[in-house]
């Protein structure tokens, strides 16, 4: 046997170039299928490691686009405005209609504030200018009929309510024979009214009154108007003819209106006052009243009015007592040339129904 097998294995040397090749092959193909399923194992792995920076990345991708919004937001403001529209117009409105009333058309004036007030209903502004104008119009019971709606929609300790308390409690009815509907298109007295006394108009007229109250502990009130006093293109002013009445009322216990018992006070803002220039002449007169009450006799309260000469001052009555609570109202400002009224201006309006002006400062 042994023979037999020695003899087999010498003579067939090819069994171990064949289990050679075989074993080599085995090896390869061992080698390959490590090679080929650790490479598909890496490539999953860098593939894995790959996807994970753009996942990790897609916040700080958008963190770029930050700066571009940052970029971008100047274009935030426009269209904020445009979703905000409702203050914007109403507030152009309420401006177009003052201006249209300072103008003289308060029909325009009035449909500007009845727009505005039905987007806001409840603006007590919008409802002020409406009821003034109104009260300009001498429509006293529409005005009537605002100044309770702002009392309405008012605070009972707000600065509105107190005004629409007042105008109510000092205000005129309208007679409706003398304020017919068709009324608005042609008022007799406006607040503020060119009257000129010849057939070409007046040459002269009131630009603006301003109202400005100081505070001050030592007095009940302190307050100041500037009324600006123009002339017409082209006029020709002699100083010497400029008469200028300016008459403050108060209310006494809420109710009753009577001339001031005031420190009254006026002198020229601006220096010239002799209307050589186109630029309006400013007169200041101060209101000033003691907190002590005070009173006069009909016959001072007739003078208490600032009469006013450009070049001169002037001073009201010292207060004196009086029965009942006074507190400053309002004026009228008439504004003469020669013997003719050339303007009146009054705040509140209804002063001038109840104050009627004289077309001569004599018969005032």
């Amino acid at each position: 046997m042994r023979t037999l097998l020695s003899r087999a294995i010498q003579i067939d040397p090819s069994f171990h170039v064949g289990l050679a090749i075989i074993v080599t092959l085995a090896i390869a193909e061992v080698f390959f299928a490590t090679s080929y399923y650790v490479g598909r194992a890496r490539a999953n792995r860098v593939a894995m490691q790959a996807s994970a920076p753009v996942i990790a990345n897609t916040p700080a991708a958008a963190a770029p686009s930050t700066p571009a919004g940052a970029a971008a937001q100047p274009s935030v403001p426009p269209a904020a405005a445009v979703t905000s529209p409702a203050p914007s117009i109403v507030d152009q409105l309420l401006q177009q209609g003052k201006e249209l009333r300072e103008r003289g058309d308060t029909t325009n004036a009035l449909a500007r504030f009845q727009e505005a007030s039905d987007t806001e209903p409840d603006n007590t502004s919008v409802l002020q200018e409406m009821a003034q104008t109104y009260e300009s119009m001498q429509l006293f019971d529409r005005a009537n009929d605002v100044w309770r709606r702002i009392k309405q929609v008012s605070p009972s300790d707000s600065a509105t309510y107190a005004l629409a308390d007042r105008r109510l409690k000092v205000g005129v009815p309208a007679a409706p024979s003398v304020a017919p509907v068709e009324a608005p298109a042609e008022p007799d007295v406006p607040s503020r009214k060119d009257v000129g006394g010849n057939p070409d108009g007046p040459i002269m007229g009131i630009s603006e009154v301003k109202t400005r109250e100081t505070p001050d502990p030592e007095t009940e009130t302190n307050l100041a108007l500037e009324i600006g006093i123009k002339k017409e293109p082209g006029a020709v002013i002699d100083h010497n003819k400029v008469k200028i009445l300016v008459f403050l009322y108060d209310i006494v216990n809420d109710k009753d209106i009577k001339l001031t018992d005031a420190d009254v006070s006026n002198e020229w803002i601006t220096s010239k006052h002799d209307w050589s220039e186109t630029n309006p002449e400013v007169l200041m007169v101060r209101y000033v009243r003691a907190k002590t009450n005070g009173a006069l006799s009909e016959t001072s309260l007739s003078e208490a009015a600032a009469k006013v000469r450009p070049g001169q001052k002037g001073r009201g009555s010292k207060n004196s007592p009086d029965v009942g609570q006074r507190k400053y109202l309002g004026y009228i400002v008439r504004v003469y040339y020669g013997d003719d009224l050339q303007a009146v201006q009054a705040e509140p309006a209804r002063l001038l129904q109840q104050f009627p002006s004289s077309k001569t400062p004599s018969g005032r």
